[in-house]
């Protein structure tokens, strides 16, 4: 197998520059990553890594760990010998950033070094300028240059105005207006693709970003770059979330980018009719699950109202709470949550304290 071209996948002369600083030690690219381990691919192919001992002591953030695009030192460059030992993170040039609530030790680096970052929204029932304004925060705030994608242009009716609302909110970023993700959409992004590049897409489920990535990967693309497939050790992932392009650069595609701001989606307008039940439900704080007297229930019953799509609210309702949040406080809601009904965080303290008691033997 021939050597890849790390030049393709985004290592720049500033990076290479870097790495001369840490003698006898190889560069890599993070292209997935799977609680400790990381998949690392280096001139020579694939291979699977963990920090070393002495790096991990010496983190101090959640930030300080390496993410998916990072640039990173092992100790080797093939997969000989188990897995190789990342010592350092490169500086990046971008990233990509998870705040949680409390300290910045709890920022969390969801991607990095990505140089632009594709904003997908549709030209109809998705059009929010306000949820346009918080990503496009989020992409100047991690230094890779914004595109916005409008999608959907077929089914707008009065696109001259949207287009004069935009204005108002894109300040000078480029707007590319298309038809179809598969069609039209493909071509004008793929303008801003080139070797040695790194992209991104955000933006709500159902715009097109699945179709747009799968149509730019050309289904057949890890292949044709010969990286390495075989996905040894049993604890690897087999989903790349960094994915080379057949006509050069790479986009990064992680669940945290994709995640990215879904607390500020508005749930109202994408679910209006599940809101305007929830009005006349018996209770103020109905749950739409068992309670007596749901009126969302009650239309499901009737046929008013599919099961699937009130799973999908439920489910996207539970995603924004927890959005942001570090284990610890996640733990914390989903106990308020379970206690709710039984005087919340106080009881549930009590039932661990009587539950360590058991155990104990008292």
């Amino acid at each position: 197998m021939g050597k890849i071209d790390m030049g393709n996948l985004g290592l720049s002369q500033r990076f290479i520059t870097e790495s001369t600083l840490y003698a006898s030690l190889y560069v890599g690219r993070i292209i997935s990553q799977y609680k400790d381990l990381y998949k690392v691919v280096t001139e020579n192919g694939e291979l699977t890594a963990t920090i070393s001992g002495k790096f991990r002591f010496a983190i101090k953030t959640l930030s300080n760990y390496p993410a998916v695009g990072d640039f990173v030192m092992l100790d080797r460059n093939d997969d000989v010998g188990g897995n190789a030992i990342i010592h350092h993170v490169l500086t990046r040039k971008s990233a990509f950033i998870r705040k949680a609530a409390g300290t910045s030790n709890d920022e969390q680096v969801v991607a990095s070094n990505i140089d632009t970052v594709f904003i997908c929204m549709s030209l109809n029932n998705d059009f929010n300028l306000r949820r346009l304004e918080r990503y496009l925060g989020v992409a100047w705030d991690s230094r890779a240059i914004p595109v916005i994608v409008l999608t959907k242009a077929d089914l707008c009716d009065n696109l001259p105005q949207k287009m004069l609302e935009l204005d108002a909110v894109a300040c000078g970023v480029d707007v590319i207006v298309t038809s179809s993700m598969s069609e039209d959409g493909y071509v004008s992004v793929n303008n801003y693709i080139a070797s040695g590049k790194t992209i991104a897409f955000v933006g709500s489920s159902g715009v097109g970003k699945s179709t747009l990535i799968n149509r730019l990967m050309d289904e057949n693309s890890l292949a044709t770059q010969a990286i390495r497939n075989d996905d040894k050790g049993r604890h690897t992932t087999t989903r790349r979330e960094l994915i080379v392009l057949p006509g050069g650069g790479v986009v990064i595609d992680t669940p945290g980018m994709r995640e990215l701001g879904i607390e500020s989606a508005d749930l109202s307008k994408t679910f209006a009719e599940i809101d305007e039940l929830s009005t006349k439900c018996k209770f103020h704080d109905c749950t739409h699950t068992s309670e007596p007297n749901c009126a969302v229930q009650k239309a499901i019953n009737d046929g008013l109202l599919s099961e699937e799509r009130l799973a999908n609210y439920l489910k996207l309702k539970k995603e924004a709470k927890y959005e942001g949040l570090n284990s610890k406080q996640i733990e914390t809601e989903k106990f308020t949550a379970m206690f709710a009904e039984a005087g919340g965080m106080k009881n549930a303290r009590k039932f661990i304290k009587e539950k360590n008691k058991k155990r104990q033997g008292f």
